[in-house]
């Protein structure tokens, strides 16, 4: 079984986290970028909430976690791996995986990273949707709006906390 968030916490978390992953998903598919207020956004929803949802010590270790993210974020970015967004908006994420399973969440990342792929070149072959959706950089554009998956992460990681928790 993996180590996953309380009750609690997931339940807290959760508030500002579907919103925030919906935002950076939307704005990843439409214009393949992160933006930065949902970077910051993200990050002020667990200064708020991290106190509340969290022990004191252990979101102060979430800190740290996010600064390591970060740094290694830059040298991802600057080795052309992946984009400035998805470092940010990683880094700014990192914290609320604080006390979790490593294995897990990188497991759970590589499931939500083949899904959101499979998902974005599915759609992208429906002409009805095509056309909804004509405006989308994430259509022509070579690099894979990695912010779908994140997001898919993010999100997916409460949802389970909440559902093995009950």
């Amino acid at each position: 079984m993996p180590v996953l968030p309380t009750l609690w916490t997931a339940l807290w978390f959760l508030l500002p986290v579907v919103p925030i992953s919906i935002w950076v998903s939307w704005s990843d598919l439409r214009s393949m970028k992160i933006p930065n207020k949902a970077v910051l956004a993200t990050a002020a929803a667990y200064l708020v909430i991290g106190p509340i949802a969290l022990p004191f010590t252990m979101w102060l270790w979430g800190w740290a976690l996010g600064a390591g993210v970060l740094v290694a974020g830059f040298i991802a970015t600057s080795a052309g791996f992946v984009g400035a967004g998805d470092s940010k908006f990683a880094a700014a994420m990192a914290p609320f995986f604080i006390g979790g399973d490593a294995r897990f969440i990188l497991a759970l990342f590589a499931g939500c990273l083949l899904a959101a792929f499979a998902t974005h070149r599915i759609f992208g072959r429906i002409p009805a949707f095509r056309r909804a959706t004509a405006d989308w950089e994430s259509w022509t554009h070579k690099d894979f709006p990695m912010g779908l998956a994140l997001s898919g992460t993010f999100v997916f990681y409460f949802v389970l906390a909440l559902l093995f928790s009950a």
